[in-house]
């Protein structure tokens, strides 16, 4: 029997009522990309097609945009390390499928610790993004960091099958 979508097996233990949604939809991209990912090998992952972005482009965007983004949301600006990697996202550095797979539960895991530790009554309170320390909240940036997360991840499922598909 197929399980239902995260969202819909109820409440996580641990997470804040308010921050639900942001863990459960970083629960079911986790769970896409173990699903997805094993099955494609270096070539697959790090092929073009046409002027799309790689599948493993894909992932290390979403690795190192959720490790920005709460990054803002804890009130931080970006480290040494940080922006070396939003540098060499693009780079195909040929991570295979395990590489991947793993930085990927990494970023998200630490991203639920940072929520269950969030207190409801911060969510509102500003905060500040990028250079340009453009507003926002730290409810606004955990919500983009799960659904910025989330389209990438769907980005790279619908890449995955059509590089198979392509062979």
């Amino acid at each position: 029997m197929v399980q239902p979508e995260v969202w819909l097996r109820g409440p996580l233990p641990g997470i804040p009522d308010l921050l639900q949604p942001v863990a459960h939809s970083l629960l079911q991209c986790r769970e896409e990309v173990e699903g997805t990912l094993p099955s494609l090998t270096a070539e697959l992952i790090w092929r073009r097609v046409g002027s799309a972005a790689t599948v493993g482009y894909h992932m290390r965007h979403a690795i190192g945009s959720l490790d920005r983004l709460f990054s803002y949301a804890r009130g931080e600006t970006l480290s040494t390390a940080q922006l070396a990697w939003l540098a060499n996202e693009s780079n195909e550095t040929r991570s295979d499928a395990s590489e991947l797979v793993a930085g990927f539960a990494e970023a998200v895991d630490a991203a639920l610790a940072q929520v269950r530790q969030t207190a409801e009554e911060t969510l509102l309170e500003a905060r500040f993004v990028g250079r340009a320390r453009l507003p926002s909240t730290v409810i606004g940036l955990l919500f983009h960091g799960a659904e910025h997360t989330q389209r990438h991840v769907g980005q790279m499922v619908s890449t995955a099958k059509l590089v198979q598909a392509i062979g």
